[in-house]
């Protein structure tokens, strides 16, 4: 018998800072919106665009702080990879009328924009920090699958490959 599968894939730009907040608990739960927009070609032939928002929450866990990264190096604008599972949460909003709001539970994020934009848009390294030191271009996903980089002698990552990546 076959197992079930709820998997997303999402490439987009956030449109807005990422809110961070911690459960009563004090585990730090991140939300943003990522949009995703899809070029074509109409009935008519004329080029068309349509946008869809997502709802995105990170979640911290005891081996990876995703919430936390998410919430330091995301900004309005950043072009992202987010990978997780949809899940559906029933509501009554302010008027008594019961909604369903479908949201992504990220489980890995990786930040897509070079250091340079990530920079101009107020995220990445502080002005005394040198380049070096700029925000880590991907983050590891949850479950302890991290992916790691080749370290030169003085332990920094080697990024010069990442340029090669098709997309």
């Amino acid at each position: 018998m076959a197992r079930g599968l709820n998997k997303v894939q999402i490439i987009g730009n956030l449109g807005a800072d990422p809110e961070m907040r911690y459960t009563p608990s004090g585990s730090a739960v991140t939300n943003f919106r990522v949009a995703v927009s899809r070029r074509g070609r109409g009935q008519d032939g004329n080029p068309t665009e349509e946008t869809e928002w997502f709802r995105v929450v990170a979640w911290d866990s005891s081996n990876y702080k995703l919430a936390e990264i998410c919430n330091e190096f995301l900004r309005k604008g950043s072009k992202v990879y987010v990978e997780g599972r949809l899940q559906s949460r029933k509501y009554t909003d302010r008027d008594g009328v019961e909604r369903t709001s479908v949201e992504i539970v990220a489980n890995e994020m990786l930040m897509l924009d070079s250091r340079a934009d990530a920079q101009g848009m107020g995220g990445g390294a502080h002005e005394s920090e040198p380049a070096e030191r700029s925000a880590p271009r991907a983050a590891a996903p949850a479950g302890g699958r991290q992916q790691q980089r080749p370290a030169r002698q003085n332990d920094e990552y080697d990024d010069s490959d990442l340029d090669d990546v098709p997309f």
